[in-house]
């Protein structure tokens, strides 16, 4: 990631949440933030209604549902989000919040696969994607005065509504939690 990205992505994120009135203690529905910001969202039972062949739903949603979580679909200057309403809701408002970030930060479409049939990857925009999604959906301020409050990490998680991994992953990629080691130990 570019330098001085992580700050900027603080920064949207707390703006984001602000906008839909929210607290830093409560908790983000991205359906509402991609209605708020005008990105359509649909589901792949709402998507195989319209594609002609019937295996799409079929695949995605029973045979391998982890093959496919979420895309943004570019078609010319508009942008919508498809996503997999099969996995658990907390892997869906990560997922949505990953595809939100990608229109948020403004990212260049890419194929889907490349000139020799692999899936096309971007690391810096997917882990940029990453940790803005983490941040709207865990903000550093919230998990710090839970923490602070003797919170468990789970019951952070649970009351964000994302995974255990990912409220852990951003509790320490923020510093939160030798933050709030150091402020125990001197208050």
């Amino acid at each position: 990631m570019r330098r001085g990205f992580k700050t900027d992505a603080e920064r949207i994120g707390a703006e984001l949440r602000r906008e839909l009135g929210l607290h830093v203690k409560e908790k983000l529905a991205p359906l509402e933030l991609a209605a708020h910001l005008a990105i359509p969202v649909f589901t792949i039972l709402q998507v195989s209604k319209v594609v002609p062949d019937s295996t799409f739903y079929e695949y995605f949603s029973g045979i391998d549902q982890d093959s496919f979580s979420a895309v943004t679909i570019f078609c010319g200057s508009k942008r919508f989000i498809v996503h997999n309403e099969h996995h658990h809701p907390n892997r869906q408002s990560s997922n949505l919040t990953h595809e939100i970030s990608h229109t948020i930060l403004e990212h260049e479409p890419t194929p889907v696969i490349n000139a020799n049939g692999h899936r096309y990857w971007n690391g810096d925009v997917e882990d940029e994607a990453t940790w803005l999604g983490a941040a709207l959906l865990v903000p550093r301020e919230g998990a710090l005065i839970m923490l602070k409050a003797d919170w468990l990490v789970s019951e952070i998680a649970e009351h964000f509504g994302v995974s255990e991994s990912l409220c852990r992953w951003r509790i320490t990629q923020c510093g939160i939690d030798r933050q709030v080691e150091r402020w125990r130990r001197y208050r």
